[in-house]
């Protein structure tokens, strides 16, 4: 019996993801004046001025490029670094609008023009 006949017997759905990994920035963007309760849920720092703060999600392939592209964010703006993951390539940074655009936009020029990567484009909401 194979594995697809024992699953389907079971009702159970086994799915497979695989990470392929090209020289590729999925995501890049930026959310400004989020509501406070993402700060909390997200364990970033909860005592800013909320109207003015902004949150800057990344996500690049291969993993261990976050590295990089986090040294480049703190030193392009003004951000701190909420979050920074070398496994799945995640950086999330926050501070003002304007030191979130500016690192977004350093850090997205970088992969782009030095490594070659294939970039989206930032997104805003």
């Amino acid at each position: 019996m194979q594995l697809e006949d024992v699953l389907s017997s079971t009702g159970k759905t086994r799915i497979v993801q695989e990470l392929v990994p090209g020289r590729q920035m999925t995501l890049a963007h930026i959310i400004a004046a989020p509501d406070p309760i993402l700060y909390v849920k997200l364990g970033l720092n909860p005592e800013i001025d909320y109207s003015k703060s902004a949150i800057g999600i990344v996500t690049v392939s291969p993993a261990e490029t976050a590295i990089i592209i986090a040294d480049i964010a703190t030193k392009s703006s003004g951000v701190e670094l909420g979050f920074v993951d070398r496994f799945s390539g995640t950086l999330i940074v926050t501070g003002t609008v304007s030191e979130v655009e500016a690192a977004l936009d350093a850090l997205t020029e970088y992969v782009q023009k030095i490594l070659n990567f294939t970039v989206c484009p930032v997104t805003r909401t």
